[in-house]
């Protein structure tokens, strides 16, 4: 179980700086097809980063979940924004992706995203 995404990501990337360093072509290589696909073009980066996340909850990654709830929380994602596209994750998905879908909700929130309401 997940504790926290910070730390997972956090660990993952000390993971994949020896892989930089094991495998530099490969890592390069991915590095560069990363900043080509979610370079902006028609679609803005938020928007790409939205279609990451969706890609992150329907594959089940938690890394790829902290990943890229950090960036769209630096890229300025709304919590209504964040959670339309979860709702699309769990029409695709049903209940696995429901249950990720929360994942990625604390994901979002841990990374200073913005939290619900405090309910009356």
């Amino acid at each position: 179980m997940i504790e926290s995404y910070r730390e997972l990501t956090a660990s993952i990337s000390a993971s994949l700086a020896q892989l930089r360093a094991d495998i530099p072509e490969t890592t390069r290589g991915f590095s560069a097809l990363a900043m080509a696909a979610t370079k902006p073009g028609t679609l803005d980066k938020k928007t790409k980063e939205l279609i990451a996340m969706a890609l992150s909850v329907g594959a089940r990654c938690d890394p790829c979940v902290g990943f890229h709830a950090d960036a769209l929380v630096k890229l300025g994602c709304t919590r209504a924004e964040f959670e339309e596209m979860l709702g699309l994750c769990v029409y695709m998905g049903g209940g696995p992706s429901l249950m990720y879908a929360a994942k990625a909700l604390q994901a979002y929130e841990e990374f200073g995203g913005e939290r619900a309401p405090a309910a009356a």
